[in-house]
């Protein structure tokens, strides 16, 4: 009644499923609103559907994977029909087989590809009800796969209260009836009139909520009720529902409270618990015909969650501590007995913290971090202060960091200190403390936990100090950066092994290319690589990868270990290992924004974006978002970079990530540049110099010195840009590297009196490195200089073809200068036309890049977390935009101004065999 709006949306995104278009839709409500009348309609209305039905159950919020068990349970047929490493993690999460720990987002990929399968057949209807009690991994393995549906018929309906709603899915809030309906209820629940005032009494107290209505519809109770202060709709209905339960029996009312501490509603269990209770389950019937509960061959249900809440709260607490020691004494599920054996404990119990800890490490070898995370806290708690208790707590913390509870980990680490830990542990304390702080985005916090924690352990020291290190990196502190690094390769003794000196010279030689000694830390650099490169120990560690993929951009050379970066990418993508994707992401996308493949870059830079909101990583969100603003900037696509630039800006300021806000404020500088605002890219580039001098960066790639040098020669501020470009020159001395002295070269091209000397030999630095962009500029720049000098007839082939790789980046306000700039040569230029690979979406992109290294759409499908009818909805689009028929020319479709194979390369690894990712903190692979 009163529910045309919210039952035609229903309707309709039936009606999209069986057209085979997917529908996702959360029914967010309070408590006895009306969602579950809703969701029932939805069934009612199903024809044709195959059903997938899941009801989250408090007492089971912490059994792992059992709410996906029971939803997924009717199509657990089709399991060898996906892929096989989401198959297996799938099988091991819901305990059909025993099997390893896995990125707990794999298990998400392999729900969306099981559903995707199952709905093959025939049109797919998933109902979830009270998924705010729903166990986290399965609510988490859910709602990943919902948000990607697309192409598939499949509809999503998910009912849960507003605050514990999935916010990331499409919601639509249920509210009270109005007044109107809400009497019309009133009346028809009664029987007969109501008292005059009472629908208006009742409904100013209960605001239309449809079970409050039905519970208060008698004449008596409405009277009473709206006779009491106002209380919220729960207390209200659970007191209404409590009247009723002190009314029944006294057996009654005990077996009642066993069903309800139960929860599952499984008589053969009450069966068996109930003669500790001295009761008998035909005690129930008087609870039914109460209209209490309701039963079912071998179950028995409560009328709504409120009920049972109102059985269970009403019983005193050795009532309640009672009936989970019946409930435990009965053979059965491990888990379960676990968490009746704690409920029934008073005070520390070792019989019930060994059991929650047994069903903790079941949870984790099954991935359910969230559930392991909540077993081990309460076996902690029930085990009395010391280190075992302490033992119990770190245990907790490290599987909730690993289950994405970030927010929760410090708790339990400062709680495990208090507890007492031995050395050994408050070391492994500290070491994840620093760690969850670093991938928190929280740098600076980082350092100084983990170098604390580096004093207390040399024979640890290397890999602490290495990510501190990294803390400091991020942060843009060289100083405390160099000290952390020449700790880690002081820490390295003659017996150290290939990991610990691989992590040193890394550390040691990114710390000096940021303190300005670049040549000294391009060797270290290239030597870390050298030592992976040759070591099959190194070669297939994730982590390692990970972090050796970093490196190389320091360097912007040409080749030297640039595939490490698609290794690191391919590695995480093979394996499904969804958390360490947004890390190798964008470091992907950086390497592609800095040669010449920038619809690459923005693609992969989107999914980094995506990847990171989803698994809560602060520092790869930033980065993307610092990033794809540069990427727009230089496309001119002025509302999309200042508006991921103030999302990065706002990161940065409250996480202290300052080495992005230095991104950040390129990527605004250079928008400004090129849209011919130059006294606003001024103010950005001299506010990036001040951040620089404050926090004592000196590795010339960061400076904005030729920038400004460019920009103050424009407002004839010429003496200003000698100052500026006179430091600068110091800095790209001592690196040596060929992209910075590029750079230098163009400034004094633009400077000397002859430029001529200046502007070659920056064409000949640039052809060292990948970055097409910046000899564009250079090319631009010198054109500009000829043409000032009177020399339009030399100005114009550099003009020419300054204008030619614009056009083929897509920098369309670079592009427009160069071609004014030749018209003022006297030559007009044709304006370029869009490319056929800028009407790809990113997603699209990304589809297109995969399938064109020759993987089947079902194999797309499983690097890129979509279904294949997702990709391949995709795939349509890109034959229509590129003007193709067939994946066999997609490769030459999508050939760029470089190499196209270049593009394959990154997407796939390169040449080196697949390496397969090892469990790993959500917060991706420490860099």
């Amino acid at each position: 009644m009163g529910r045309a709006t919210e039952c035609a949306r229903i309707d309709r995104l039936l009606a999209g499923a069986r057209l085979g278009t997917s529908g996702v839709l959360v029914l967010a409500g309070d408590p006895g609103v009306g969602k579950t009348a809703l969701l029932e309609h939805a069934l009612a209305t199903a024809d044709g559907m195959a059903v997938l039905r899941a009801q989250g159950v408090e007492p089971e919020v912490d059994v792992p994977f059992g709410g996906l068990l029971a939803l997924l349970r009717p199509a657990l047929g089709h399991l060898d029909e996906i892929p096989g490493p989401q198959a297996a993690a799938l099988r091991t999460a819901l305990a059909l087989e025993p099997g390893g720990e896995r990125d707990r987002f794999t298990i998400g990929a392999a729900t969306l590809s099981l559903l995707a399968a199952h709905a093959e057949r025939r049109p797919v209807l998933v109902v979830v009800d009270d998924a705010h009690w729903l166990d986290a991994p399965s609510l988490a393995a859910i709602t990943f796969a919902a948000g990607r549906l697309l192409a598939d018929a499949v509809a999503v309906l998910v009912a849960a209260r507003p605050e514990l709603a999935p916010t990331s899915l499409p919601t639509l809030p249920v509210a009270g009836l109005d007044r109107a309906a809400a009497a019309a209820v009133l009346e028809h629940r009664a029987g007969r009139p109501l008292p005059p005032g009472a629908a208006d009494r009742v409904y100013d107290l209960t605001l239309g909520n449809p079970l409050a209505l039905v519970e208060l519809a008698d004449a008596d109770a409405a009277a009473d009720v709206g006779a009491e202060p106002p209380l919220p709709i729960e207390t209200t209905v659970e007191r209404a529902f409590a009247r009723r339960i002190a009314e029944l029996p006294e057996p009654a009312r005990r077996t009642l409270l066993l069903a309800a501490a139960e929860g599952s509603g499984d008589l053969a269990v009450l069966q068996r618990a109930a003669p500790a209770l001295d009761v008998e389950l035909t005690a129930l019937d008087a609870a039914e015909r109460a209209g209490l509960t309701t039963s079912t061959p071998g179950t028995v249900a409560f009328v709504h969650p409120l009920a049972r809440s109102a059985a269970y709260r009403s019983a005193a607490p050795d009532e309640r501590r009672a009936a989970h020691r019946a409930l435990a004494a009965v053979p059965g599920d491990p888990d379960r007995r676990a968490a009746h054996l704690a409920a029934a404990a008073v005070g520390p119990d070792a019989d019930a913290a060994r059991a929650l800890e047994a069903a903790a490490r079941r949870a984790r070898a099954r991935s359910g971090y969230a559930a392991a995370a909540s077993s081990f806290e309460r076996a902690a708690r029930l085990t009395v202060g010391g280190p075992e208790r302490a033992r119990l707590l770190f245990a907790a913390a490290d599987a909730a960091w690993l289950g994405g509870q970030a927010e929760r980990v410090d708790r339990l680490l400062d709680d495990a200190r208090e507890a007492g830990p031995d050395p050994a542990l408050a070391l492994e304390v500290d070491h994840l403390r620093g760690h969850a702080a670093l991938r928190s985005g929280r740098v600076v916090e980082a350092h100084d936990i983990l170098t604390a924690a580096a004093a207390t352990d040399p024979g640890r020291a290397v890999v602490m100090l290495a990510e501190a290190a990294d803390a400091c990196a991020y942060a843009a502190r060289p100083g405390p950066m160099l000290a952390a690094a020449q700790g880690a390769w002081d820490a390295v003794g003659p017996d150290a092994g290939e990991r610990e000196r691989f992590f040193a010279s890394l550390a040691l030689g990114m710390a000096y290319i940021y303190n300005g000694r670049g040549e000294e830390g391009a060797r270290r650099v290239r030597a870390a690589v050298e030592i992976l490169e040759r070591s099959d120990l190194l070669s297939d560690d994730p982590r390692v990868l990970a972090a050796a993929a970093l490196g190389p951009l320091w360097l912007r050379e040409q080749a030297q270990g640039r595939a490490l970066v698609a290794r690191a990418m391919a590695a995480a993508r093979d394996a499904g290992a969804v958390g360490a994707l947004p890390f190798s992401l964008w470091l992907a996308a950086r390497d592609a924004a800095t040669s010449d493949r920038w619809a690459v870059a923005e693609a992969l830079y989107e999914e980094a974006i995506r990847l990171a909101r989803e698994t809560g990583q602060a520092t790869s969100l930033t980065a993307a978002l610092a990033g794809l603003a540069c990427v727009h900037a230089r496309q001119g696509r002025e509302q999309d970079c200042r508006a991921h630039a103030a999302e990065a800006l706002d990161l940065t300021a409250r996480l202290g990530l300052d080495f992005f806000a230095l991104w950040a404020l390129d990527a605004l500088a250079e928008l400004e540049l090129g849209l011919g605002n130059i006294d606003a890219a001024v103010a950005r580039l001299e506010e990036k110099e001040r951040l620089l001098v404050r926090r004592g960066v000196e590795d010339p790639d960061v400076s904005p010195v030729p920038e400004l040098v460019e920009a103050l020669i424009r407002l004839d501020r010429i003496d200003e840009a000698r100052e500026r470009l006179a430091q600068y020159t110091r800095r790209a001395d001592a690196k040596r590297q060929p992209w910075a002295l590029a750079r230098l070269a163009r400034c004094s091209g633009l400077l000397d009196d002859d430029g001529n000397a200046g502007f070659a030999e920056a064409l000949r630095l640039h052809a060292q490195t990948p970055d097409r962009f910046e000899e564009a500029r250079t090319r631009l720049c010198h054109g500009e200089r000829l043409r000032r000098d009177r020399r339009r007839a030399d100005a114009r082939p550099e003009l020419r073809r300054a204008l030619e790789m614009f056009d083929a980046l897509g920098a369309a306000p670079w592009a427009e200068r160069a071609r004014l700039e030749l018209l003022a040569t006297g030559e007009t230029a044709r304006r370029r036309d869009p490319s056929t690979l800028d009407q790809l979406t990113p997603r699209e992109l990304q589809v297109a890049l995969v399938l064109a290294e020759g993987h089947t759409i079902r194999e797309a499908a499983a690097k890129l977390f979509l279904s294949p009818k997702t990709v391949d909805y995709h795939l349509r689009h890109v034959y229509r935009k590129l003007g193709i028929r067939s994946r066999d020319a997609l490769p030459a479709a999508l050939a760029g101004p470089g190499d196209a194979s270049q593009e394959g390369h990154l997407m796939r690894g390169g040449e080196a065999a697949p390496t397969v990712a090892a469990p790993h903190p959500p917060g991706g692979q420490a860099a």
